[in-house]
């Protein structure tokens, strides 16, 4: 029930196919092999998480699997089974009553609220280490705004002039765009999906099944995660539906968090 309360309220913190590109660029030029970014982790049935030490992949706690869950985690094309799941004590599950509310209102604002205040972040570790995958190192300034960031995902897929395809698929084919980071604050990083006139030539934002999925930056060292796909707040002509120019993507800011991971995978040594 909270994942599709969200999707329909545009607030994306659902277990999130795709990339949502522009329109007026092919899909084509999206469009990757997996091996551009081989530490992208698959969540079960949709929603990612990124390879950040052998046993160790950080998603968003609500794309996360549930504590005790028999799963696996696909990372590079293999499976591999989740030992446990360490969800940040300050994450909040959203109240049904909160989204329904804002469903019959068509007002999302209180659930805005809700979300800018709970730490959507989970680490998972992982039964048996990863070994033929170097793990996405942590960004740990504080120079996010401005920067250029690369996001990827396999979630559902559309246009800014459209928004979401109706009935596009939440675990599609591997897709990155780009876009600037606009601003942040604590918990959140956000950047805003801008139309051709002053978009990125890839501009992009995620999609439904995105949710927990990498914001990249790259060095001559390889990818440096500063974010994870959290929650989205959309254009008021278009309140209740994501993929549309003008929205706004909120991003877990993983520089905040870098002192939660390292003491959690510090005191969680492998067997």
């Amino acid at each position: 029930m909270h994942r599709w309360l969200l999707l329909a309220l545009a607030t994306l913190p659902f277990a999130a196919g795709a990339i949502v590109i522009r329109s007026d660029v092919d899909d084509s030029a999206y469009r990757i092999p997996a091996s551009t970014v081989p530490a992208l982790a698959d969540m079960p049935g949709e929603g990612h998480g990124v390879l950040i030490a052998p046993h160790w992949v950080v998603t968003a706690a609500h794309a996360a699997p549930m504590a005790g869950m028999d799963a696996d985690v696909q990372i590079n094309g293999r499976p591999y089974r989740v030992e446990r799941v360490v969800v940040h004590p300050g994450y909040r599950r959203l109240p049904d009553a909160l989204g329904q509310a804002a469903l019959a209102s068509g007002n999302p604002g209180p659930i805005h609220a809700f979300l800018a205040a709970s730490d959507d972040i989970a680490l998972i570790r992982l039964v048996t280490p990863v070994s033929d995958v170097a793990p996405v190192r942590l960004y740990r300034g504080q120079a996010e705004a401005g920067m250029i960031a690369t996001l990827v995902g396999k979630g559902a897929t559309g246009t800014g002039s459209t928004g979401l395809a109706p009935g596009a698929s939440h675990r599609d084919v591997l897709r990155r765009a780009e876009n600037r980071v606009t601003g942040g604050n604590d918990r959140y990083l956000w950047y805003r999906f801008d139309g051709p006139e002053r978009g990125l030539p890839l501009e992009g934002v995620i999609g439904s099944g995105d949710s927990g999925g990498p914001l990249l930056i790259g060095d001559p060292d390889g990818w440096q995660l500063i974010g994870l796909g959290s929650w989205i707040t959309a254009v008021p002509e278009h309140a209740l539906d994501a993929g549309y120019y003008g929205q706004v993507v909120h991003n877990v800011r993983i520089s905040r968090y870098a002192g939660w991971i390292d003491s959690v995978m510090r005191d969680s040594p492998p067997d």
